[in-house]
């Protein structure tokens, strides 16, 4: 019998709020149970397991964090619209670190769990929403995509990881490497497909 009140949305949260402060790989099942006052089998009627949590906790960062990014860029363009997006992709991953982490992780997510989901489709849909004020087409799109994505996460992982011990604050480094990201978009350099390196 599932115990009453017990559901897999209770299970991920505890699961998701046990990850932001002891960081995500640190999670296990028993401690999620203890959190919600049940015992480790109470839990597997609603999550198949650690791997199945983690990848609801996943879905839900990736909801979380995209409805965030949603509300800043929502009626902006252009660099105000870059810089919108970038700020709430930090803010979150400052606040929720865990979370913020599995939306990072290479995680197997049931697949009719996936197909339901909002939150992943949506941050490409965003993401491809901001650079379309770039006029940038495919290849180049995709390309901006990864590299947005790589700069955003390598900033707060870096940053996370007390990787910024100059003097200079990191808040003052975020500033400028978005004024260059947009720099960038703006003068997009012709493709050197085809030719040889």
């Amino acid at each position: 019998m599932a115990r009453a009140g017990l559901t897999a949305e209770r299970v991920t949260i505890a699961g998701a709020e046990l990850a932001d402060e002891v960081g995500l790989d640190q999670v296990t099942m028993s401690q999620v149970a203890q959190r919600l006052g049940v015992k480790d089998a109470s839990l597997y009627t609603h999550v198949r397991g650690l791997e199945d949590l983690r990848g609801r906790i996943a879905l839900l960062a990736a909801d979380e964090k995209t409805i965030r990014i949603a509300e800043a860029t929502s009626g902006r363009a252009g660099k105000d619209a870059l810089v919108a997006f970038a700020d709430a992709w930090r803010e979150y991953a400052h606040e929720h670190p865990g979370r913020y982490m599995a939306t990072q992780t290479a995680i197997r997510i049931d697949p009719e769990l996936a197909a339901t989901a909002a939150g992943p489709r949506r941050a490409v849909d965003l993401t491809y929403g901001v650079l379309r004020g770039y006029e940038l087409t495919e290849p180049d799109l995709t390309d901006a995509v990864r590299l947005l994505r790589s700069t955003f996460h390598g900033f707060v992982a870096l940053e996370a990881a007390g990787g910024f011990a100059h003097e200079r604050s990191p808040q003052q480094s975020w500033v400028r490497a978005l004024d260059a990201l947009h720099t960038l978009l703006e003068h997009w350099p012709p493709s050197r497909e085809g030719n040889s390196a």
